[in-house]
């Protein structure tokens, strides 16, 4: 999914990048101090995870926990997204400099994809967990074949989205985990409002409100 230099248009990196820069700076609009540590922490678990690819047809696959990202961080994800390819790019040689807005646009992309699924709040949280994993990885797939496309490459096409479909349910399956425990261990995490309304209304039953009437007559 890093696509190196080279692959692409020229035109079309330049547009990767004022598109990935704007994205970025709205995402950073009016950031909260307690933001920043969430931010930090995800970031670093991407950049893990996207540390291990696999070369195939001129790019990689890799996971990237994109829906996780979304599902935490919402608009926050884009600049999070950059500033993880910005370290591997100087670190690793993964990508280029030249293509960092469009894989920062891809990625970023997929995490917001995967945010949009997650505020579908009729669905099961189980189920939307899944698919907002299943989402964030094979989004950014997408543009990646669709920007290979524009580049004027045909082959090897089929087999990329096959590729990502499986690691996207591999993903989506470990999102799922993930979102799972964090149900039980850090609820506030995840902002479901239907769950925040649930936890009240069982801290209500098991502490009830005294009686006024009997504290009247003590």
């Amino acid at each position: 999914m890093h696509i190196a230099d080279g692959v692409l248009p020229v035109s079309l990196c330049i547009g990767g990048y004022v598109l990935a820069v704007a994205g970025s700076a709205l995402g950073s609009r009016r950031l909260q101090p307690e933001d920043v540590p969430r931010m930090g922490i995800l970031a670093a678990a991407t950049f893990v995870a996207s540390t291990v690819h696999f070369p195939v047809a001129g790019t990689s696959l890799h996971f990237g926990l994109f829906g996780l990202l979304g599902i935490l961080l919402g608009k926050r994800a884009l600049p999070v997204s950059l500033a993880v390819l910005l370290v591997q790019a100087f670190l690793f040689q993964h990508g280029g400099f030249l293509t960092l807005g469009v894989n920062t646009l891809n990625m970023g992309l997929g995490a917001m994809a995967g945010y949009a699924v997650w505020r579908l709040h009729w669905i099961p949280v189980a189920l939307r967990a899944g698919m907002a994993g299943f989402v964030g990885m094979f989004a950014p797939a997408l543009m990646v074949i669709l920007e290979f496309q524009l580049a004027g490459y045909g082959r090897s096409l089929l087999l990329l989205a096959g590729a990502y479909a499986v690691l996207a349910a591999v993903e989506g399956g470990f999102t799922g985990l993930v979102v799972s425990f964090l149900m039980k261990a850090r609820p506030e995490m995840l902002r479901l409002p239907v769950m925040a309304a649930e936890l009240v209304g069982s801290a209500s039953a098991t502490n009830p409100p005294l009686n006024r009437g009997a504290g009247q007559e003590l």
